[in-house]
């Protein structure tokens, strides 16, 4: 063997020597070049990204085993417990049940409110709340005493379970004015001192509502009794009970309407024998809720009778109630549109709350709404402002005024109220074109702003003018969040010209008639307050800042600068 391997490394060694020998003369040869070489892509191959092996063991895949020795190793390493980080939250403020609010101001003004509310069980509570505004008067120039006083106090027991609601009410209301307005030059001194210009009002009423998850729904019934100082006395009772109910996926509603009104003045305005009135209206209002994408109508129509007790006539009614909405862009724009029409009840009641000097003998009569046509646009022009715009056109017959009932100086009746400075009511057909504007913002949590007008134009049958409806009001209010502590916020309120007519009446004398206007005016209110603790605030408001003597009614005065300061106190029992 050792022979084999001299042999073969001999051999290789020969190779090598002739491999480097020289040759000086290695000739000449012609080469022609025929096209020069362009290479194209069909000339080249792509190399796969994953090549092919045709190799069997490459492709043979071997069974990999892990093993992890493992061994202790001393640590004094201790990890620190984790926890989340800390949010910046709110306090939630408190709500307490009750609350009793005591406040005093000038022109003798006291103004006290308690609020009481209890849980008797799971189901069941109790509440009650007492209310008293007073003032002893002192407007500037007024000769007749000006004082007034209101208190009210309402309890209610009720119930709220998972089908049924309902609650009983019971309340009483004591309410003292002054027939102080009279117009200028018309009495004497002598008669001023014998003028008792004192009227006291008396409400009592007992109620309740009823609830029914089902069927029944928002139904109520009160019972209430008005009486004076005069004589003057009246009984309404009003039921109105409700049914809702699906037919077919569709949302069927009928309310139904039982309004009866009694009552009696003890004497008319010359102290003759007084008169009694008396009326029943019963209604019937069935409808369908018609709901598609961004569609929504309400069609339904009442049905109205109204018998006349004493005096009036009895008659029945109908009336359209189609009112619609769409959705024109989401909540961005929203147009809706309706004509509605009802039978209204109206009272002595009212008229008194509206009017404190009205005289104890008016005519009491229900007003016929035939129509209240409108289209309007609403919506949100962002995030935190939204708007609303309105147009309608209404048709009443038998519409309230309020005029002066004027002074008869050959009149045997010297009761207070006769001297010129109270209200007399009266009716007549009235169409009334209008125009509503409205614009909310709430800048953020701790800023709000409102402002709304009103346009109207009357266009009367028989009187010659609107008597004391303005042509335009408009209404403003700023609310801030100084701090969490403070609070503040304005009002300001509009009211255009009114038209009121007084006339004196003499034997004697043909005294002509007095067209009056009652100039427009404006009250500016302002409030602020401090949150002593959860329980605690302490507030200061002022109304009519800019002292602007002007008249709500013919010959009604109001007073000037207000001030009114006092504190609020929650708790619970």
């Amino acid at each position: 063997m050792k022979q084999v391997k001299y042999i073969v490394v001999l051999f290789f060694l020969t190779q090598f020597s002739f491999s480097q020998k020289k040759d000086d003369n290695i000739g000449t040869e012609v080469v022609n070049v025929v096209k020069p070489y362009t290479p194209t892509i069909s000339d080249a191959f792509k190399v796969k990204e994953t090549p092919t092996l045709d190799d069997e063991e490459t492709q043979k895949k071997e069974n990999i085993k892990y093993n992890i020795f493992s061994f202790p190793v001393a640590s004094t390493f201790a990890p620190s417990k984790g926890k989340a980080a800390n949010v910046d939250k709110s306090p939630e403020e408190k709500i307490f049940s009750n609350y009793l609010t005591l406040a005093a101001g000038n022109y003798g003004t006291a103004n006290v409110e308690l609020f009481v509310t209890e849980n008797v069980s799971n189901t069941d509570y109790f509440g009650g709340m007492l209310r008293h505004s007073s003032s002893q008067g002192g407007i500037e120039n007024v000769v007749l005493d000006d004082k007034f006083m209101n208190t009210a106090l309402d309890l209610t027991y009720g119930s709220r379970t998972k089908n049924m609601n309902w609650n009983a009410d019971l309340g009483y209301n004591h309410q003292i004015y002054n027939w102080y307005g009279f117009y200028p030059g018309t009495l004497t001194d002598a008669t001023l001192e014998t003028i008792d210009e004192q009227q006291t009002y008396h409400t009592l009423y007992v109620g309740g509502r009823l609830g029914l998850s089902n069927v029944l729904k928002e139904s109520s019934i009160k019972f209430s009794r008005f009486w004076d100082a005069f004589g003057s006395a009246e009984n309404r009772f009003v039921a109105k009970p409700s049914l809702e109910f699906d037919i077919v996926e569709q949302k069927i509603k009928a309310d139904f309407i039982l309004d009866y009104i009694s009552g009696s003045f003890d004497q008319d305005i010359s102290g003759n024998t007084g008169h009694k009135y008396g009326f029943t209206n019963v209604g019937f209002q069935p409808s369908v809720k018609i709901q598609k994408d961004d569609l929504t109508i309400n069609a339904g129509v009442g049905f109205f009778y109204s018998a006349a007790q004493e005096e009036g006539e009895s008659k029945f009614f109908i009336y359209p109630q189609i009112t619609g909405s769409y959705r024109v862009v989401g909540d961005i724009m929203i147009f809706y549109a309706g004509i509605e029409g009802a039978l209204k009840q109206n009272s002595y009641h009212d008229f008194v709350q509206e009017n404190f000097f009205v005289a104890p003998t008016l005519g009491i009569a229900p007003t016929d709404q035939k129509f209240d046509v409108y289209v309007g646009l609403k919506g949100k022009l962002a995030n935190s402002v939204s708007y609303n715009i309105r147009g309608s056109y209404l048709s009443e017959e038998n519409k309230p005024l309020f005029k002066s009932y004027g002074f008869d100086e050959n009149n045997g009746n010297t009761d207070g109220y006769t001297f010129g400075n109270s209200f007399n009511v009266l009716y007549d057909n009235v169409k009334t074109l209008s125009f509503f504007g409205e614009l909310k913002a709430d800048f953020s949590k701790n800023v709000t702003f409102g402002i709304n007008g009103t346009f109207n134009s009357y266009t009367m049958d028989a009187q010659g003018e609107a008597w004391n409806l303005p042509g335009i009001k408009v209404g403003t209010n700023l609310d801030v969040n100084i701090t969490p502590k403070w609070y503040a916020g304005t009002s300001l309120f509009f009211v255009g010209e009114r038209k009121d007519q007084f006339i004196r009446s003499s034997l004697l004398i043909d005294y002509p008639i007095q067209d009056v206007t009652l100039d427009s005016y404006f009250d500016l209110n302002a409030h602020v307050g401090f949150k002593y603790s959860e329980r605690l605030t302490f507030f200061l408001k002022g109304n009519n800042l800019a002292n602007q003597d002007y008249q709500r009614w013919l010959n009604y005065p109001v007073q000037g600068l207000q001030v009114l300061g006092g504190a609020s106190y929650k708790f619970d029992f």
